[in-house]
């Protein structure tokens, strides 16, 4: 008899909610019979999955917009998104994948022409402190990672982060010794310091020492090469974005950053070299260089035109030969000042 009344298609309505029901049932599981625990398990993951091929589609058919609406809807209705972030550890790898790229999508789904994900986000700020935290396991950090990502699309998370102790903690993150975790929490790094302009911007400006200190400390004079390469190339785009102007002048005119910058543009790497440049052109073109930076750039004068004589890229560039042809203008120009 069964076979004569097939079961209704789910919509997503319903895989949103046997999802949230399973999700709940993992994260207070005290069920002692292994059998009941792994026939759930294995229903969340196929649900996750199926939440996934609803958002993305698959080989037969394209995502549905109206489809995707009400997963969303349902999805941040209730707290879905917290207890998929929170049982992640307990799913097994290929759902692990699913789930994050199902938390994913969600962040660009408008519903109403709204990113609900960014008011549910908001209202739960919190979670952000068990993404980031997600760095310190192995097992999770690559997948709490490309969640934190997404999630920091949104301007008031981002923020949140910025402005928490977190920060703090990436200039470890960046030099754990696994280079797959360093190289995700400096993706994230990155991200937090170009994304949203101006909260970036405030950001500097109200913390300027101390994030300077760290950056040059543990990134800039890492001894590590790829964490100095990274730290070198990201500090040109902070400082050359116009949004950090009054950021970049305070830096250029700071002897010990001159000095870190100098090194750097000593270093054996052809692209670190380059990178080192960027930034040090913009403490030659400052017109109202302090003078313990004059007196700097005086003493290494003739070191300096040597080094940028023979000072090419691997193809042939205009813009950096004019750079470069204009650094070499401001430091021939450059006279000792009179001191009062």
């Amino acid at each position: 008899m069964k076979g004569l009344f097939k079961s209704k298609p789910r919509t997503p309505v319903d895989i949103v909610r046997q999802t949230r029901n399973l999700l709940i049932y993992a994260d207070n599981c005290t069920d002692s019979r292994e059998s009941k625990r792994e026939e759930k398990t294995a229903e969340l993951c196929k649900n996750i999955r199926e939440l996934k091929v609803i958002l993305y589609g698959n080989s037969e058919s394209e995502p549905v917009s109206e489809a995707c609406a009400q997963l969303t809807q349902e999805f941040f209705r209730e707290n879905t998104l917290r207890l998929m972030i929170t049982c992640l550890p307990k799913l097994n790898l290929e759902a692990r994948k699913d789930a994050t790229q199902v938390v994913a999508n969600l962040q660009r789904q408008q519903v109403q022409s709204r990113l609900i994900a960014s008011d549910y986000l908001e209202a739960n700020v919190d979670l952000m402190d068990i993404l980031i935290a997600g760095y310190e396991n192995t097992d999770m950090a690559l997948h709490y990672g490309a969640m934190l990502r997404e999630c920091i699309r949104h301007q008031t998370v981002a923020r949140y982060v910025l402005e928490s102790q977190h920060m703090k903690k990436f200039f470890d993150y960046i030099q754990l010794p696994n280079f797959d975790v360093a190289a995700d929490a400096a993706a994230t790094f990155k991200e937090l310091l170009t994304r949203h302009k101006s909260t970036v911007a405030e950001f500097l400006s109200k913390n300027y020492d101390w994030f300077f200190a760290e950056y040059n400390s543990k990134l800039l004079e890492s001894s590590n090469y790829i964490t100095r390469r990274q730290a070198v190339k990201l500090l040109g785009d902070i400082l050359l974005d116009r949004s950090n102007s009054a950021v970049m002048t305070r830096y250029v005119s700071s002897r010990d950053n001159l000095r870190i910058l100098m090194n750097l543009l000593r270093e054996s790497s052809k692209s670190i070299q380059i990178e080192a440049f960027h930034v040090f052109k913009l403490f030659a073109a400052n017109q109202n260089k302090p003078p313990d930076i004059v007196s700097i750039l005086i003493a290494n004068k003739s070191k300096l035109l040597r080094l940028f004589a023979d000072f090419k890229t691997d193809r042939e560039d205009e813009q950096f030969e004019a750079d470069k042809a204009q650094v070499v203008k401001e430091i021939v120009a450059l006279e000792p000042r009179d001191r009062p």
